[in-house]
């Protein structure tokens, strides 16, 4: 019976993570085309569904960590999906007006390149049983670019998303109601920017902990 319930769990993560990886080379692919073809200020329509279902979907990566499916801990994948899933949904989706900034495309390259090569170091591990030496190294090498340059683009995107946010009070809360409770959610992104400010560095350097001791562990095996 454990041996079934192992297999048929390898299967799944198998699917989820080949799933999530070919929803971001749709994102990759859709925003190198357009910003060849078109610019960056068309880059947001291109790659909106396909970004909006990959990012999501992350969100069961904190259910297997609660249930035990994988054994990275929630308190490092949380606060990464957490923000990201702000930025697609609480800012792009919520304000039209970030989409044409160059940004968006810095963010979606960044954050794409990551995923596709993360997804398909997990995807190869379950599916074969081991990832090629080249792939570990990029999984845990290629973030000491990408992870400046996409947390970069997230806090430019919140930044200019400000004014916007200030100007349409959306999802604010006004009082008096029922509740006997307000909510505003400019100043609740004034916050969140300055979660970055020591969020970001300790989640650098939890990075490149991880990278030292897996690297590590390639070169003694």
């Amino acid at each position: 019976m454990a041996g079934f319930l192992s297999g048929l769990k390898r299967i799944y993560l198998a699917l989820y993570n080949w799933a999530v990886f070919y929803g971001w080379v749709q994102v990759l692919y859709f925003a190198v085309k357009t910003l060849r073809e078109s610019g960056y200020g068309a880059v947001y329509d291109a790659v909106e569904k396909p970004l909006q279902l990959a990012q999501t979907a992350a969100v069961l990566e904190i259910v297997h960590g609660l249930v035990g499916i994988v054994r990275s801990p929630v308190s490092a994948t949380l606060p990464q999906i957490s923000s990201r899933l702000y930025l697609t949904w609480g800012i792009l989706y919520s304000f039209p007006e970030t989409h044409t900034h160059f940004l968006v495309s810095s963010l979606v390259i960044s954050w794409s390149i990551t995923e596709i090569i993360r997804y398909s170091f997990f995807g190869m591990k379950e599916t074969l049983g081991f990832a090629p030496s080249w792939l570990l190294w990029l999984r845990y090498s290629t973030f000491l670019i990408l992870y400046p340059s996409g947390i970069s683009s997230e806090v430019g995107l919140i930044y200019i998303a400000l004014p916007y946010i200030k100007a349409s009070e959306k999802y604010c809360i006004r009082m008096p109601n029922k509740w006997n409770f307000s909510f505003d959610y400019f100043y609740a992104a004034i916050i969140a920017l300055g979660i970055y400010v020591p969020g970001s560095p300790h989640m650098y350097g939890y990075m490149l902990g991880q990278r030292k001791k897996a690297l590590s562990k390639s070169k003694r095996e």
